[in-house]
């Protein structure tokens, strides 16, 4: 336990050491002699600036948000409690770029500890763990706030499962929100906003599963879907979303329409938010109620932000397939079936794969029920682009992981749009979209 307090400690001095000298790009002395003469463009360096901020809004703002989950919930007594290990089954990851070599090293070789939760109060110290923050004061956890990463960030576990270097944008299908939350000591500001109990509200937060989040319940009480499953929805990727007219699984707004209801609405933080489509009381009892289309402050933490973060999100690019995860020959024979036999193109756009301007659909026009649809303002599913479904493909396809793989997607829509595929077709679109 010292030995990472110490580590800690030192990467703190050597950060404050070289945010205070003068950068000239590579750890030495800058050379006064040398004259830039390159022009310099304002937009981009506008661009770039956007993006830093936003990354660091991603990142680590809490908006102020502490005040909810370590003041009201007081989750922090419980996270308190919780060893790394414990941490990492429930989804939480950390970020190793946070922490000195020899700690690394030092959980690579075993000789610091996974089971103590004193080291899951230094990794918070740190700011190591992936969307949370921790607010230490006198060597004890005192509240806790959470960030845009907590969801939408994992790790390339590089170091161990749960252990690696940021992987921003990717939806981190291991995090078992309902669980992290369903263990918080006082659950009586949603219970009494649900009006219900707080054994209640646990077992319907028990209920999700690892990469879920159900962001409507507390608009419109719904925990369960008529067919007697629990209502949340997986947690979506917020890469690849250059060009997409609307962020979620049921269109509600743009992406900074999006980041204001999360901050405000479910992140509980400190802002301004305003949807009067959320006055209607039939379909949105409880965000009627309690006026959830009108929030206002004084001390907005919020609004300012949201420009720099839409900037960073439209910065994450969807990643990449890894060599070798797909077969590339079948995967040119899917193109082909794609915009062709396949009529993928007739909503997934080439290129932008979703639908330039209005991107809704009705659950009949894609074969699903609209319970969720029927949850959101325009009652429809938006069209998700494609790119990286690669990186996301543990616990399903769809709002609702309904569909298991890839070739349960292709085989849907076989099915329901009688396309006639053959096996051997629906495998090569399987490997295209696996390429994308």
């Amino acid at each position: 336990m010292k030995r990472i307090v110490l580590a800690t400690a030192a990467l703190a001095a050597c950060s404050s050491h070289h945010s205070s000298a003068t950068d000239d790009g590579g750890g030495g002395v800058p050379d006064t002699n040398i004259t830039s003469t390159a022009p310099t463009d304002p937009v981009k360096d506008a661009a770039a600036k956007m993006i830093d901020e936003g990354r660091h809004t991603f990142r680590y703002d809490t908006f102020g948000d502490e005040a909810f989950w370590g003041g009201t919930l007081r989750l922090h007594e419980a996270v308190a409690t919780l060893s790394p290990k414990a941490a990492l089954g429930l989804g939480l990851k950390v970020d190793v770029d946070a922490l000195p070599g020899d700690v690394v090293a030092g959980v690579k070789n075993g000789s610091i500890s996974l089971d103590d939760p004193k080291t899951t109060l230094a990794l918070l110290q740190a700011n190591a763990v992936v969307g949370v923050t921790g607010f230490v004061d006198n060597g004890k956890l005192t509240s806790i706030g959470i960030q845009c990463a907590l969801c939408h960030s994992t790790v390339d576990d590089s170091v161990a499962p749960g252990l690696g270097h940021r992987l921003d944008g990717w939806p981190n299908r291991d995090l078992d929100v309902g669980q992290i939350i369903a263990a918080a000591p006082d659950l009586s500001s949603i219970a009494q906003l649900l009006d219900t109990d707080q054994d209640t509200v646990r077992t319907v937060l028990k209920s999700w599963g690892p990469g879920k989040f159900d962001a409507e319940l507390i608009l419109d009480g719904k925990a369960m879907r008529p067919d007697g499953k629990p209502a949340a929805t997986l947690i979506p990727p917020a890469f690849g979303l250059q060009g997409v007219n609307l962020h979620t699984w049921t269109g509600w707004g743009s992406i900074p329409y999006w980041n204001a209801f999360v901050a405000v609405l479910e992140m509980h933080g400190k802002g301004t938010f305003f949807d009067p489509r959320l006055d209607d009381a039939q379909k949105f009892p409880i965000a009627a109620k309690n006026h959830f289309g009108h929030v206002t402050t004084d001390d907005d933490r919020v609004t300012e932000k949201l420009p720099a973060l839409h900037a960073y999100q439209l910065a994450l690019r969807a990643p990449a397939p890894p060599a070798g995860s797909f077969d590339a020959d079948a995967a040119e024979r899917g193109d082909q079936l794609f915009g062709g036999k396949a009529k993928c193109t007739r909503c997934h756009t080439d290129e932008l794969y979703t639908e330039p301007g209005w991107d809704l659909h009705r659950g009949a026009e894609v074969g699903v029920d609209d319970f969720q649809a029927m949850r959101s303002p325009d009652g429809m599913y938006r069209t998700s682009p494609l790119h990286g479904l690669w990186a996301h493909q543990k616990g399903g396809f769809f709002h609702d992981g309904r569909f298991a793989t890839l070739a349960d997607v292709v085989a849907h829509y076989d099915q329901l749009f009688t396309l006639g595929l053959t096996a051997n077709e629906q495998h090569d679109l399987v490997e295209y979209l696996k390429s994308l």
